[in-house]
């Protein structure tokens, strides 16, 4: 049974850092590409950070490239996403999700966690 739980949400103010974690099981870690993905309230799924199975090969959106970083621990099956800089349209909840190739459209995730809420305000 595949498992993916987020964790390392909450209340940050402007120009604040969280890091996020995402521990999976159920499934061989190592065989998957992994992801962050967020929604804002009454908004579309959208994608944030992508990382390939090795750890090599990053991607980013645009709106958080240079104050996102996507790493991933193979050993301790966890993924991560450090959010420094952060602004008040950041406010979402972020999902990790798994995907057998690289991409970036939600429809192409094959599995997902239940998310965990930030929330960017002075």
């Amino acid at each position: 049974q595949v498992q993916l739980v987020e964790s390392g949400g909450g209340l940050v103010q402007p120009g604040g850092s969280l890091r996020l974690s995402c521990p999976a099981s159920g499934f061989t870690f190592t065989m998957y590409a992994m992801a962050w993905f967020r929604q804002a309230p009454g908004k579309e799924r959208d994608f944030v950070a992508l990382i390939d199975r090795s750890g090599d090969d990053t991607y980013y959106a645009d709106a958080v490239k240079g104050r996102f970083t996507i790493s991933r621990d193979n050993a301790k099956n966890t993924l991560y996403l450090q959010m420094d800089s952060l602004k008040p349209e950041d406010t979402a909840v972020y999902y990790c999700a798994t995907t057998i190739g690289m991409w970036s459209r939600a429809r192409d995730m094959k599995d997902w966690g239940k998310g965990t809420l930030v929330t960017v305000s002075s």
